[in-house]
Protein backbone atom coordinates (compact mmCIF):
# COMPACT_ATOMS: atom_id res chain seq x y z
CA UNK A 1 0.00 0.00 0.00
CA UNK A 2 1.78 3.06 -1.35
CA UNK A 3 0.95 6.42 0.08
CA UNK A 4 2.35 9.52 -0.97
CA UNK A 5 1.55 13.28 -1.21
CA UNK A 6 3.22 15.99 -2.50
CA UNK A 7 4.60 18.98 -0.60
CA UNK A 8 6.49 22.17 -1.59
CA UNK A 9 7.08 20.80 -5.06
CA UNK A 10 8.38 17.16 -3.59
CA UNK A 11 6.82 14.18 -3.64
CA UNK A 12 6.54 11.89 -0.55
CA UNK A 13 6.22 8.34 -0.71
CA UNK A 14 5.40 6.15 2.10
CA UNK A 15 5.07 2.00 2.11
CA UNK A 16 2.91 1.81 4.51
CA UNK A 17 0.06 2.49 7.30
CA UNK A 18 2.67 1.86 10.10
CA UNK A 19 5.09 3.73 8.01
CA UNK A 20 2.91 6.66 7.85
CA UNK A 21 1.97 6.47 11.77
CA UNK A 22 5.59 6.67 12.84
CA UNK A 23 6.69 9.57 10.27
CA UNK A 24 3.17 11.87 11.50
CA UNK A 25 4.63 11.06 15.25
CA UNK A 26 5.75 14.10 16.85
CA UNK A 27 9.95 14.13 17.26
CA UNK A 28 10.57 11.19 19.45
CA UNK A 29 14.25 9.89 20.59
CA UNK A 30 12.76 6.62 20.85
CA UNK A 31 11.79 6.44 17.43
CA UNK A 32 14.70 7.38 15.96
CA UNK A 33 16.86 4.97 17.92
CA UNK A 34 14.66 2.39 16.37
CA UNK A 35 15.04 3.90 13.12
CA UNK A 36 11.51 5.24 12.21
CA UNK A 37 11.20 8.64 12.80
CA UNK A 38 10.77 11.14 10.11
CA UNK A 39 13.83 12.12 8.58
CA UNK A 40 13.06 16.03 8.34
CA UNK A 41 10.41 18.40 9.30
CA UNK A 42 8.99 18.39 5.89
CA UNK A 43 8.75 14.62 5.63
CA UNK A 44 6.57 14.72 9.48
CA UNK A 45 4.23 17.16 7.67
CA UNK A 46 4.32 14.79 4.74
CA UNK A 47 2.84 12.50 6.52
CA UNK A 48 0.90 14.37 9.01
CA UNK A 49 -1.31 15.06 5.96
CA UNK A 50 -1.19 11.81 4.35
CA UNK A 51 -2.29 10.63 8.32
CA UNK A 52 -5.41 13.28 7.96
CA UNK A 53 -6.90 11.75 4.62
CA UNK A 54 -6.74 8.53 5.39
CA UNK A 55 -10.14 6.73 6.50
CA UNK A 56 -10.23 4.91 9.92
CA UNK A 57 -10.79 1.86 8.55
CA UNK A 58 -7.61 2.32 6.76
CA UNK A 59 -6.23 2.33 10.35
CA UNK A 60 -8.77 -0.62 11.45
CA UNK A 61 -7.40 -2.78 8.54
CA UNK A 62 -3.60 -2.18 9.31
CA UNK A 63 -2.81 -2.98 12.86
CA UNK A 64 0.56 -2.65 13.70
CA UNK A 65 1.25 -6.07 15.33
CA UNK A 66 -0.74 -9.13 13.37
CA UNK A 67 -4.45 -10.11 14.50
CA UNK A 68 -3.01 -13.68 14.27
CA UNK A 69 0.14 -13.52 16.64
CA UNK A 70 -0.82 -11.14 18.98
CA UNK A 71 -3.57 -11.25 21.62
CA UNK A 72 -3.79 -7.47 22.38
CA UNK A 73 -4.67 -6.99 18.35
CA UNK A 74 -7.38 -9.85 18.71
CA UNK A 75 -8.62 -8.50 21.94
CA UNK A 76 -8.88 -4.39 20.12
CA UNK A 77 -10.65 -5.69 16.99
CA UNK A 78 -13.20 -8.23 18.35
CA UNK A 79 -13.75 -5.81 21.02
CA UNK A 80 -15.18 -2.84 18.39
CA UNK A 81 -18.85 -2.49 18.36
CA UNK A 82 -19.16 -2.87 14.55
CA UNK A 83 -22.54 -1.10 14.52
CA UNK A 84 -20.89 2.06 15.68
CA UNK A 85 -17.73 1.41 13.70
CA UNK A 86 -19.63 1.33 10.49
CA UNK A 87 -20.92 4.80 11.23
CA UNK A 88 -17.54 6.31 11.29
CA UNK A 89 -15.21 3.73 9.01
CA UNK A 90 -15.74 6.20 6.34
CA UNK A 91 -14.74 9.44 8.33
CA UNK A 92 -11.30 11.04 7.66
CA UNK A 93 -8.64 10.85 10.91
CA UNK A 94 -8.53 14.72 9.85
CA UNK A 95 -12.24 14.83 10.21
CA UNK A 96 -12.23 13.00 13.32
CA UNK A 97 -10.08 15.33 14.80
CA UNK A 98 -12.43 18.04 13.73
CA UNK A 99 -15.80 16.21 15.70
CA UNK A 100 -13.66 15.95 18.66
CA UNK A 101 -12.68 19.47 19.09
CA UNK A 102 -16.09 21.05 17.68
CA UNK A 103 -17.79 22.89 20.72
CA UNK A 104 -20.86 20.75 19.90
CA UNK A 105 -19.49 17.09 20.45
CA UNK A 106 -19.43 16.53 24.35
CA UNK A 107 -18.52 13.81 26.61
CA UNK A 108 -21.93 11.27 25.77
CA UNK A 109 -21.19 11.58 22.11
CA UNK A 110 -17.37 10.68 22.91
CA UNK A 111 -18.35 7.86 25.14
CA UNK A 112 -20.95 6.54 22.86
CA UNK A 113 -18.15 6.50 19.82
CA UNK A 114 -14.97 5.04 21.52
CA UNK A 115 -16.92 1.78 21.39
CA UNK A 116 -16.28 1.89 17.77
CA UNK A 117 -12.66 2.95 17.64
CA UNK A 118 -9.36 0.84 17.78
CA UNK A 119 -6.22 1.77 19.29
CA UNK A 120 -4.56 2.71 15.78
CA UNK A 121 -7.18 5.16 15.30
CA UNK A 122 -6.87 6.69 18.67
CA UNK A 123 -3.02 7.34 17.93
CA UNK A 124 -3.32 8.24 14.54
CA UNK A 125 -5.85 11.36 15.59
CA UNK A 126 -3.08 12.02 18.96
CA UNK A 127 -0.98 12.71 16.09
CA UNK A 128 -2.58 15.40 14.17
CA UNK A 129 -3.21 17.31 17.08
CA UNK A 130 -1.64 19.95 18.34
CA UNK A 131 -0.80 20.21 22.51
CA UNK A 132 -3.61 22.51 22.90
CA UNK A 133 -6.02 20.10 20.82
CA UNK A 134 -4.95 17.20 23.31
CA UNK A 135 -5.48 18.65 26.56
CA UNK A 136 -8.90 20.74 25.20
CA UNK A 137 -10.35 17.06 23.62
CA UNK A 138 -8.97 15.78 26.97
CA UNK A 139 -10.97 18.18 28.92
CA UNK A 140 -14.20 16.67 28.04
CA UNK A 141 -13.96 13.13 29.04
CA UNK A 142 -14.11 11.95 32.96
CA UNK A 143 -13.77 8.52 33.76
CA UNK A 144 -14.91 7.86 37.26
CA UNK A 145 -13.94 4.02 38.44
CA UNK A 146 -14.43 2.82 42.51
CA UNK A 147 -12.62 0.42 44.48
CA UNK A 148 -12.56 1.56 48.21
CA UNK A 149 -13.83 5.25 46.75
CA UNK A 150 -14.80 6.91 43.71
CA UNK A 151 -12.10 8.58 41.59
CA UNK A 152 -12.37 10.69 38.68
CA UNK A 153 -15.04 12.89 39.08
CA UNK A 154 -15.35 16.53 37.07
CA UNK A 155 -14.01 19.07 39.43
CA UNK A 156 -11.42 16.72 41.15
CA UNK A 157 -7.75 16.36 40.96
CA UNK A 158 -6.37 13.38 42.85
CA UNK A 159 -2.86 11.75 44.19
CA UNK A 160 -0.70 8.27 44.22
CA UNK A 161 1.06 8.88 47.36
CA UNK A 162 4.49 7.24 46.44
CA UNK A 163 6.50 6.04 50.36
CA UNK A 164 9.50 4.62 48.76
CA UNK A 165 12.42 3.52 50.36
CA UNK A 166 16.06 2.73 49.31
CA UNK A 167 15.90 -0.39 51.65
CA UNK A 168 11.90 -1.14 52.31
CA UNK A 169 12.39 -0.32 55.98
CA UNK A 170 8.70 -0.32 57.51
CA UNK A 171 9.35 2.79 59.82
CA UNK A 172 10.90 4.95 57.12
CA UNK A 173 8.43 3.43 54.40
CA UNK A 174 5.80 4.87 57.46
CA UNK A 175 7.41 8.06 57.69
CA UNK A 176 7.26 9.05 54.26
CA UNK A 177 3.63 8.18 54.08
CA UNK A 178 2.94 10.28 57.01
CA UNK A 179 5.00 13.24 55.37
CA UNK A 180 2.77 12.66 52.77
CA UNK A 181 -0.78 12.36 54.43
CA UNK A 182 0.13 15.37 55.92
CA UNK A 183 0.65 17.40 53.01
CA UNK A 184 -3.06 15.74 51.33
CA UNK A 185 -1.84 13.43 49.64
CA UNK A 186 -3.27 9.85 48.87
CA UNK A 187 -6.38 10.00 47.90
CA UNK A 188 -6.23 8.03 44.80
CA UNK A 189 -3.53 5.80 46.31
CA UNK A 190 -0.86 5.11 49.05
CA UNK A 191 1.35 2.78 46.85
CA UNK A 192 4.82 2.05 47.24
CA UNK A 193 7.14 0.43 44.47
CA UNK A 194 9.45 -2.17 46.59
CA UNK A 195 13.15 -2.48 46.22
CA UNK A 196 12.89 -6.56 46.93
CA UNK A 197 9.94 -8.52 45.00
CA UNK A 198 9.71 -10.64 47.45
CA UNK A 199 6.37 -12.12 48.75
CA UNK A 200 7.61 -11.45 52.19
CA UNK A 201 8.18 -8.25 51.51
CA UNK A 202 5.58 -7.44 49.32
CA UNK A 203 3.06 -8.66 52.75
CA UNK A 204 4.84 -7.03 55.06
CA UNK A 205 4.58 -3.51 53.60
CA UNK A 206 0.44 -4.58 52.42
CA UNK A 207 0.46 -5.15 56.28
CA UNK A 208 1.73 -2.11 57.41
CA UNK A 209 -0.55 0.08 55.33
CA UNK A 210 -4.04 -1.59 56.00
CA UNK A 211 -2.66 -1.07 59.92
CA UNK A 212 -2.06 2.55 59.14
CA UNK A 213 -5.39 3.04 56.91
CA UNK A 214 -7.39 0.86 59.89
CA UNK A 215 -5.54 3.16 62.62
CA UNK A 216 -6.70 6.45 61.33
CA UNK A 217 -9.96 5.30 59.33
CA UNK A 218 -8.28 6.69 55.98
CA UNK A 219 -10.55 6.65 53.24
CA UNK A 220 -8.48 5.39 50.08
CA UNK A 221 -7.20 2.47 48.56
CA UNK A 222 -3.44 0.39 48.87
CA UNK A 223 -1.17 -1.45 47.02
CA UNK A 224 2.92 -2.73 46.68
CA UNK A 225 3.53 -2.73 43.00
CA UNK A 226 5.21 -5.53 43.07
CA UNK A 227 5.12 -7.93 40.37
CA UNK A 228 1.75 -9.28 39.92
CA UNK A 229 2.93 -12.83 40.40
CA UNK A 230 4.60 -11.78 43.79
CA UNK A 231 1.53 -9.77 44.94
CA UNK A 232 -1.03 -12.35 43.76
CA UNK A 233 1.13 -14.92 45.97
CA UNK A 234 1.02 -12.84 48.83
CA UNK A 235 -2.75 -12.41 48.74
CA UNK A 236 -3.31 -16.25 48.73
CA UNK A 237 -0.92 -16.45 51.89
CA UNK A 238 -3.67 -13.49 53.65
CA UNK A 239 -2.12 -10.28 53.07
CA UNK A 240 -4.37 -7.53 52.68
CA UNK A 241 -4.47 -5.82 49.28
CA UNK A 242 -7.14 -3.43 47.66
CA UNK A 243 -5.61 -4.10 44.21
CA UNK A 244 -3.32 -5.51 41.97
CA UNK A 245 -0.56 -3.65 39.82
CA UNK A 246 1.15 -4.99 37.03
CA UNK A 247 3.56 -2.74 34.19
CA UNK A 248 1.98 -3.48 30.70
CA UNK A 249 2.77 -3.11 27.01
CA UNK A 250 1.41 -2.34 23.98
CA UNK A 251 1.87 -6.21 22.47
CA UNK A 252 1.71 -9.78 23.79
CA UNK A 253 5.52 -10.67 23.12
CA UNK A 254 6.03 -6.84 25.71
CA UNK A 255 4.30 -8.09 28.12
CA UNK A 256 5.91 -11.32 27.93
CA UNK A 257 8.82 -9.51 28.82
CA UNK A 258 7.34 -8.06 31.66
CA UNK A 259 6.91 -11.25 32.70
CA UNK A 260 2.84 -12.23 32.35
CA UNK A 261 0.20 -13.18 30.05
CA UNK A 262 -3.16 -12.12 29.59
CA UNK A 263 -4.31 -15.10 31.56
CA UNK A 264 -2.09 -14.05 34.81
CA UNK A 265 -4.22 -10.73 34.81
CA UNK A 266 -7.41 -12.19 34.65
CA UNK A 267 -6.39 -15.00 37.30
CA UNK A 268 -5.53 -11.92 39.21
CA UNK A 269 -8.62 -9.82 38.62
CA UNK A 270 -11.05 -13.20 39.50
CA UNK A 271 -7.98 -13.82 43.10
CA UNK A 272 -9.43 -10.10 44.26
CA UNK A 273 -12.43 -10.13 43.79
CA UNK A 274 -12.38 -13.17 45.88
CA UNK A 275 -9.55 -11.88 48.40
CA UNK A 276 -9.23 -9.00 48.36
CA UNK A 277 -10.08 -5.94 50.19
CA UNK A 278 -11.32 -3.35 47.75
CA UNK A 279 -15.20 -3.01 48.02
CA UNK A 280 -15.72 -1.79 44.18
CA UNK A 281 -15.77 -3.41 40.96
CA UNK A 282 -12.39 -1.94 40.07
CA UNK A 283 -9.31 -3.24 41.49
CA UNK A 284 -6.37 -3.60 39.04
CA UNK A 285 -3.89 -0.82 38.80
CA UNK A 286 -1.70 -0.47 35.39
CA UNK A 287 1.41 1.60 34.56
CA UNK A 288 2.76 2.42 31.11
CA UNK A 289 5.00 4.43 29.05
CA UNK A 290 6.51 5.19 25.90
CA UNK A 291 9.20 2.95 24.40
CA UNK A 292 9.19 0.13 26.45
CA UNK A 293 8.38 -1.95 23.70
CA UNK A 294 11.64 -1.08 21.85
CA UNK A 295 13.23 -2.11 24.88
CA UNK A 296 12.53 -5.26 24.73
CA UNK A 297 12.44 -5.87 20.93
CA UNK A 298 8.50 -6.18 21.21
CA UNK A 299 7.70 -3.28 19.19
CA UNK A 300 7.29 -4.74 15.46
CA UNK A 301 8.54 -2.19 14.08
CA UNK A 302 5.78 0.53 15.22
CA UNK A 303 6.30 4.03 16.80
CA UNK A 304 6.39 4.61 20.43
CA UNK A 305 3.06 6.42 20.21
CA UNK A 306 1.00 4.06 18.59
CA UNK A 307 2.05 0.86 20.96
CA UNK A 308 1.19 3.07 23.86
CA UNK A 309 -2.49 3.15 22.59
CA UNK A 310 -2.39 -0.46 22.07
CA UNK A 311 -1.86 -0.68 26.19
CA UNK A 312 -4.93 1.33 26.45
CA UNK A 313 -6.32 -1.03 24.55
CA UNK A 314 -5.22 -3.82 26.37
CA UNK A 315 -5.64 -2.21 29.72
CA UNK A 316 -9.45 -1.63 29.19
CA UNK A 317 -10.15 -5.24 28.86
CA UNK A 318 -9.69 -5.46 32.63
CA UNK A 319 -12.12 -2.27 33.55
CA UNK A 320 -9.00 -0.94 35.76
CA UNK A 321 -9.48 1.23 38.54
CA UNK A 322 -6.53 3.49 37.35
CA UNK A 323 -3.51 3.39 34.67
CA UNK A 324 -0.80 6.05 34.74
CA UNK A 325 1.62 6.92 31.64
CA UNK A 326 5.41 6.97 33.74
CA UNK A 327 5.86 9.76 31.28
CA UNK A 328 9.88 9.84 31.54
CA UNK A 329 11.20 7.29 33.44
CA UNK A 330 12.69 5.39 31.35
CA UNK A 331 15.45 8.42 29.89
CA UNK A 332 16.42 10.51 27.20
CA UNK A 333 16.60 7.07 25.00
CA UNK A 334 12.98 7.45 24.24
CA UNK A 335 12.29 10.75 25.08
CA UNK A 336 15.28 13.13 25.21
CA UNK A 337 14.00 16.57 26.54
CA UNK A 338 11.27 18.22 28.32
CA UNK A 339 9.48 18.80 24.87
CA UNK A 340 9.26 15.48 23.99
CA UNK A 341 8.31 14.57 27.61
CA UNK A 342 5.79 17.43 27.89
CA UNK A 343 4.59 16.04 24.35
CA UNK A 344 3.83 12.30 24.97
CA UNK A 345 2.34 13.05 28.74
CA UNK A 346 -0.03 15.13 26.84
CA UNK A 347 -0.51 12.23 24.33
CA UNK A 348 -0.91 9.56 26.62
CA UNK A 349 -3.47 10.98 28.41
CA UNK A 350 -5.35 11.87 25.88
CA UNK A 351 -5.44 8.81 23.96
CA UNK A 352 -5.79 6.51 27.49
CA UNK A 353 -9.03 9.01 28.28
CA UNK A 354 -10.40 8.51 24.63
CA UNK A 355 -9.62 4.61 25.21
CA UNK A 356 -12.15 4.54 28.25
CA UNK A 357 -9.79 4.54 30.86
CA UNK A 358 -9.37 6.83 34.57
CA UNK A 359 -5.95 8.06 33.34
CA UNK A 360 -3.20 9.61 35.45
CA UNK A 361 0.53 10.37 34.63
CA UNK A 362 3.84 10.58 37.21
CA UNK A 363 5.18 13.59 35.53
CA UNK A 364 8.71 12.70 35.81
CA UNK A 365 12.53 12.83 34.50
CA UNK A 366 15.65 10.90 35.30
CA UNK A 367 18.87 13.03 36.16
CA UNK A 368 20.39 12.65 32.64
CA UNK A 369 17.59 13.88 30.72
CA UNK A 370 17.57 18.04 29.48
CA UNK A 371 14.47 18.33 31.09
CA UNK A 372 14.17 20.13 35.03
CA UNK A 373 11.39 20.88 37.98
CA UNK A 374 9.86 23.79 36.27
CA UNK A 375 9.19 21.18 33.10
CA UNK A 376 7.91 18.69 35.14
CA UNK A 377 5.82 21.30 36.74
CA UNK A 378 4.15 23.19 33.71
CA UNK A 379 3.35 19.44 32.57
CA UNK A 380 1.03 18.96 35.67
CA UNK A 381 -0.58 21.58 35.61
CA UNK A 382 -1.63 21.58 32.24
CA UNK A 383 -2.59 18.00 32.87
CA UNK A 384 -4.83 19.08 35.76
CA UNK A 385 -6.42 21.86 33.50
CA UNK A 386 -6.91 18.54 30.78
CA UNK A 387 -9.15 16.85 33.28
CA UNK A 388 -6.03 14.25 34.89
CA UNK A 389 -7.50 12.23 37.12
CA UNK A 390 -4.28 11.93 39.07
CA UNK A 391 -0.64 12.29 39.54
CA UNK A 392 2.15 10.94 41.66
CA UNK A 393 3.60 12.55 44.43
CA UNK A 394 6.89 11.57 46.66
CA UNK A 395 8.77 13.24 49.27
CA UNK A 396 10.61 16.70 47.95
CA UNK A 397 10.11 15.69 44.36
CA UNK A 398 12.91 13.18 44.69
CA UNK A 399 12.23 9.13 44.58
CA UNK A 400 15.61 7.90 46.06
CA UNK A 401 14.88 4.17 45.65
CA UNK A 402 14.00 4.97 41.51
CA UNK A 403 16.26 7.70 41.69
CA UNK A 404 14.00 9.82 39.84
CA UNK A 405 12.42 13.26 39.55
CA UNK A 406 8.57 13.54 40.36
CA UNK A 407 5.79 15.92 41.63
CA UNK A 408 6.43 16.60 45.36
CA UNK A 409 3.71 15.85 47.91
CA UNK A 410 2.22 19.19 47.91
CA UNK A 411 2.83 20.25 44.53
CA UNK A 412 -1.15 18.60 43.86
CA UNK A 413 -2.29 21.13 46.51
CA UNK A 414 -1.17 24.13 44.40
CA UNK A 415 -2.18 22.48 41.44
CA UNK A 416 -5.84 22.17 42.52
CA UNK A 417 -5.66 25.79 44.36
CA UNK A 418 -4.99 27.22 41.29
CA UNK A 419 -7.58 25.22 38.97
CA UNK A 420 -10.50 25.09 41.64
CA UNK A 421 -10.26 21.64 41.70
CA UNK A 422 -10.80 18.94 45.16
CA UNK A 423 -9.51 15.73 46.44
CA UNK A 424 -11.58 12.68 46.58
CA UNK A 425 -14.64 13.93 48.94
CA UNK A 426 -14.44 11.29 51.43
CA UNK A 427 -10.51 11.85 51.62
CA UNK A 428 -11.13 15.75 51.75
CA UNK A 429 -13.78 15.02 54.95
CA UNK A 430 -10.92 12.72 56.45
CA UNK A 431 -8.38 15.86 55.53
CA UNK A 432 -10.68 18.46 57.37
CA UNK A 433 -11.38 16.18 60.64
CA UNK A 434 -7.50 16.23 60.59
CA UNK A 435 -7.09 19.24 60.40
CA UNK A 436 -5.00 19.21 57.44
CA UNK A 437 -7.12 21.07 55.18
CA UNK A 438 -10.09 23.77 55.67
CA UNK A 439 -12.41 24.58 52.23
CA UNK A 440 -10.37 22.96 49.89
CA UNK A 441 -7.12 24.97 51.08
CA UNK A 442 -4.34 23.52 53.21
CA UNK A 443 -3.98 24.86 56.54
CA UNK A 444 -0.96 25.36 58.85
CA UNK A 445 -1.02 22.36 60.15
CA UNK A 446 -0.27 20.74 56.56
CA UNK A 447 3.02 19.48 56.20
CA UNK A 448 3.76 18.55 60.17
CA UNK A 449 3.38 14.83 60.35
CA UNK A 450 3.92 14.99 64.04
CA UNK A 451 -0.05 15.04 63.91
CA UNK A 452 0.38 11.43 63.41
CA UNK A 453 2.58 10.92 66.26
CA UNK A 454 -0.63 10.81 68.69
CA UNK A 455 -1.08 7.31 70.02
CA UNK A 456 -4.31 5.49 69.08
CA UNK A 457 -3.25 2.07 70.23
CA UNK A 458 -1.09 0.17 67.59
CA UNK A 459 1.75 1.49 65.54
CA UNK A 460 2.49 5.34 65.43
Amino acid sequence: MILKTVLSGRTYQFQSVKEVLAKANEEKSGDVLAGLAAESASERIAAKEVLANLLLSDLREHPSVEYETDDITRMDQDGVNEAIYREIRGCSVGEFREWLLAYSTDENDIRRIRKGLTAEMIAGVAKIMSNLDLLYAANKMRIQTHCNTTMGIRGTFSTRLQPNHPTDDLDGITASLYEGLSYGSGDALIGLNPVSDSVASCAAVLERFAQIKEKWDIPTQCCVLAHITTQMEAIRQGAPADMIFQSIAGSQKGNEAFGFTTQTVREAQALLRRQGTGTGPNVLYFETGQGSELSSGAHFDTDQVTMEARCYAFAKQFDPFMVNTVVGFIGPEYLYDSKQVIRAGLEDHFMGKLTGLPMGCDCCYTNHMQADQNDLELLTLALASAGCTYVIGVPASDDVMLNYQSNAYQDAAAVREILGLRPIAEFEAWLEKMGIMENGRLTSRAGDASIFLETRGGIA
